[in-house]
């Protein structure tokens, strides 16, 4: 591994070399002759195919709405969250797209989604810090259908917070229709008077709530088996002609 000094670094293939970015820095490394590949392996990158491609449309479902630098890492967090949830996406709650700072550092009591589409957050006494006038919060909810990859649509609702007062409790209606599971991202932005901090320790985004996408129940009417109509019971009386004998 070599880092790379020019003044245009480059990603991607360059005859025998490969330049990547990690941390911000370039790096480059030479390509391998060969390569092979047992079932274990192609199994492996098949999964890292996968859940790069699904982080990848994540990541743009949510980077227009987003307020807040990530962090150089979180692309290679996130794929690594990916890899082990499968096609449990539900695994991806918790994630940090800035991972120097969470949503815990302000809210100790941690927001819940209810299945009717309602976000409470919870009454607390939000965390007081030097120079931090108010908190600024803004609730992101998408609706993300993984197997299509297509975002069906997206809300925000932006809440400011005096930090000098006690919250009480607040929901947030996220009405997103469509089809596809609702991903709610929690972003927290620390305000001076004069402006949002650009300090890292003073904001955070995180995925606090993944819905799967609800299942339309249908109401079957119950059948019973139909009734076979019995009819009376008939007695059938015979009558016979009287024998007349003649003398």
């Amino acid at each position: 591994m070599a880092k790379q000094m020019s003044v245009i670094p480059f990603t991607g293939k360059l005859g025998p070399l490969i330049g990547y970015k990690r941390n911000g820095n370039y790096f480059l490394r030479s390509m391998p002759e060969s390569v092979q590949q047992t079932a274990a392996t192609r199994r492996a990158s098949r999964r890292f195919g996968i859940a790069s491609r699904k982080g990848a449309f994540i990541r743009k479902a949510f980077y227009g709405h987003l307020d807040i630098h990530c962090d150089g890492g979180h692309i290679n967090r996130l794929n690594r969250v990916l890899i082990a949830a499968g096609d449990h996406h539900e695994a991806i709650t918790g994630f940090r797209f800035n991972q120097h700072t969470g949503v815990d550092r302000f809210f100790t009591v941690a927001p819940r989604l209810f299945p009717n589409g309602v976000l409470n957050i919870p009454a607390q006494t939000i965390a007081g810090y030097k120079g931090i006038a108010a908190l600024e919060v803004k609730v992101i909810a998408t609706r993300i259908d993984f197997i299509s990859r297509q975002v069906a649509g997206s809300e925000t609702v932006t809440l400011i917070i005096d930090s000098d007062t006690t919250f009480q409790e607040t929901n947030v209606s996220l009405d997103v229709p469509g089809e596809g599971s609702l991903v709610v991202v929690f972003q927290v932005r620390a305000l001076y008077k004069d402006g949002p901090s650009g300090n890292r320790q003073y904001m955070a985004a995180d995925i606090i709530a993944v819905a799967a996408p609800q299942v339309p129940k249908y109401a079957h009417k119950r059948t019973y088996p139909k009734r076979t109509k019995l009819l009376p019971k008939l007695t059938y009386t015979h009558a016979y002609p009287a024998v007349i004998q003649l003398e």
